[in-house]
């Protein structure tokens, strides 16, 4: 029977130091291979947390399953700021348009409790509006109201 480890590490800057170091040592597997691996994988997500899971079986073979970065960071890259507002209703750091909202909806799909785009690029905008982020200039909730009235339908297509 094999071991999991599943870790948030910094893209493409991955260390044999916490949270990885301590989590592979006891496995008995070559860390720096692994952290090298990881770096690799992780290299276009450079500046963000990425989830990644680790499995080593009896033989002491690894696999590396990289998963796709939280969605505020997602936005918070899209947005090129280091970190969201702290009086979110109030302070708008960045603003996000719709066309990279749906882009990130695409990406995290799979991840998300939603069922079709629409609804999962409104799971997107959700996370604007705790980030402190506009999309399109306009207040993520006035969107929300735009996306049901059918005004992006065309891009949502």
């Amino acid at each position: 029977m094999g071991e999991v480890v599943e870790v948030l590490v910094p893209g493409g800057k991955a260390t044999a130091g916490p949270p990885l170091g301590p989590a592979l040592g006891p496995l008995g597997i070559n860390v720096k291979a692994v952290v090298d691996e990881i770096n690799k994988k992780t290299s276009e997500f450079n500046g963000m947390q990425v989830p990644v899971k680790v499995e080593v079986d009896d033989k002491k073979n690894f696999t590396i399953t990289v998963g796709v970065p939280p969605a505020t960071a997602l936005i918070m890259k899209e947005c090129g700021i280091e970190k969201g507002s702290g009086e979110p209703n109030n302070n708008k750091v960045g603003d996000l348009p719709f066309e990279a909202a749906v882009r990130i909806a695409r990406m995290k799909f799979d991840d998300m409790l939603s069922y079709e785009i629409k609804t999962a690029v409104k799971e997107v905008i959700g996370s604007c509006v705790s980030v402190g982020v506009t999309v399109d200039g306009k207040n993520p909730k006035d969107v929300f109201a735009l996306i049901n009235a059918g005004e992006y339908d065309s891009q949502l297509a």
